[in-house]
């Protein structure tokens, strides 16, 4: 599965999140990255991608830029970070960095429908324009959660929307070059101590910042000052569908977003990009050099073969298992569930009788599909059955190869399924045909059956 960890042991900001997703990308992609985010407000602000190193780690550092204004209002210790109500004054939070107290007149302000209609505007695709707004709001529901004020009267600086802004939909657009398949991230390092702003002494995680990340692993730590911004919580609450410790994955490429202040431990965000294992494969087939080693009591029909032990096995098949427990369904309404799962290609579907709470019988509904199709069919089981939550257990298979052929019989042709492999060789005539030749000749169908069966035999030897 196409897995992407991030890495948040030095907190999160958006300008960190964005170096360390372009750091993932191609040199071209890189390229038309940056084009197309400066092409996005000529004239008004500029992105760029600049070497950084801290503790002996390079990365990306990338830094926005707004064209016209002093170099002390268009820093990245000076940017403004969150968004605030009109009638408040407000603080500052650098992102990556612990946040300072700074003076800096703002004329213009852009309220939160503003600013959703700014991101309609802007020429991306409806991918980026979407979550970018869904960041937005996240942001704006904490701000006026924070604030008591109604998320209409919440507004944004345009210093701070613009720089803000570019991360947000740099992220977003980052996201969907990469087109990860799932993106996990680890607890967030948000810092200790507090931090001085207009508002005065506020503690970190800050009330915006702490709004956000309600529900998700936080901890603190020896470093003092604010580590995760409003933007970078906004934006890993979004993507990210789970927290936790790195799991087991194969690593392809490696990105390092740069923060700006320097502390004991690099100051850098990391995401990883590979492929995730989610169970351990299992060790090659052990074969033994004879049969006296064999560890087996009986030796069957099968093992006698010569392809039987020399054989190896294909690579094994990982799937997944989805599976509900079911005590409220008519069985018409579950036969009709489980034949629309095997239409839509599970691989199998089957029930399971069981005994539930209060010693009620009821069903367990299991379906077998690719690691890719997951989603597809988890939103299938919602739709047409009752339950609110599917459990996923990752599985390994092995297979034999099949074909069908049809056999002549005294019943006339069947067709049959042959799995073959490693010296196995097995025969099942499909039913609808033997069912069609009992009925037509008026014989049993064990008989019709066996005919086929004998004909297999015959056919192997």
């Amino acid at each position: 599965m196409k897995t992407l960890f991030i890495e948040c042991n030095m907190g999160a900001a958006g300008d960190m999140l964005m170096g360390a997703l372009y750091e993932l990308l191609t040199e071209p992609e890189q390229k038309q990255f940056l084009e197309t985010m400066n092409g996005l407000f000529p004239g008004k602000i500029m992105i760029n991608a600049v070497p950084s190193e801290k503790c002996g780690i390079w990365g990306t550092k990338m830094n926005v830029v707004i064209l016209g204004q002093t170099n002390a209002s268009a820093s990245p210790e000076n940017e403004e970070r969150h968004s605030h109500p009109e009638e408040h004054s407000h603080g500052h939070h650098a992102d990556g960095l612990e946040g300072h107290p700074h003076e800096h007149r703002h004329p213009l302000h852009t309220s939160y429908p503003e600013m959703l209609a700014q991101i309609d505007s802007l020429p991306v695709s409806v991918y980026v324009k979407e979550h970018a707004k869904a960041v937005y709001t996240l942001i704006g529901e904490a701000e006026s959660s924070a604030h008591h004020t109604d998320i209409s009267q919440i507004h944004f600086h345009e210093v701070g929307t613009l720089d803000a802004l570019m991360d947000v939909v740099g992220c977003c657009t980052l996201l969907e070059l990469l087109n990860p398949e799932q993106i996990l991230a680890s607890p967030i390092h948000v810092g200790s101590g507090s931090v001085r702003c207009a508002h005065g002494i506020l503690p970190v995680p800050a009330p915006a910042t702490a709004e956000i990340l309600k529900d998700v692993p936080i901890y603190g730590g020896t470093i003092e000052g604010e580590l995760c911004t409003p933007t970078g919580a906004a934006l890993l609450k979004h993507f990210i569908s789970q927290f936790t410790p790195m799991p087991p994955m194969a690593v392809e490429k490696t990105g390092y977003g740069m923060g700006t202040k320097d502390f004991s431990s690099a100051n850098c965000l990391r995401a990883f990009q590979g492929s995730m294992s989610i169970l351990p494969v299992p060790s090659p087939r052990q074969l033994p050099d004879s049969y006296s080693e064999r560890p087996l009591t009986r030796i069957t029909e099968e093992e006698t073969h010569p392809d039987f032990y020399t054989e190896q096995f294909h690579s094994l098949e990982q799937i997944l298992e989805l599976s509900c427990n079911l005590d409220d369904m008519t069985p018409e309404a579950i036969s009709y569930a489980v034949n629309l799962l095997m239409e839509a290609g599970a691989l199998d579907v089957f029930t399971t009788s069981i005994h539930m709470k209060k010693n009620r019988p009821g069903l367990l509904l299991t379906c077998l599909c690719n690691l890719e199709e997951e989603s597809r069919f988890s939103r299938l089981i919602l739709t047409h059955t009752t339950t609110r939550g599917i459990r996923i257990q990752p599985c390994y298979r092995r297979t034999l190869d099949a074909q069908f052929r049809k056999v002549r019989t005294p019943y006339g042709e069947i067709t049959v399924k042959i799995s073959t492999g490693y010296g196995i060789h097995k025969y099942k005539p499909e039913y609808e045909d033997v069912a069609a030749a009992a009925r037509q000749c008026k014989v049993p169908f064990a008989k019709v059956q066996e005919a086929v069966l004998e004909a297999c035999r015959h056919m192997q030897g």
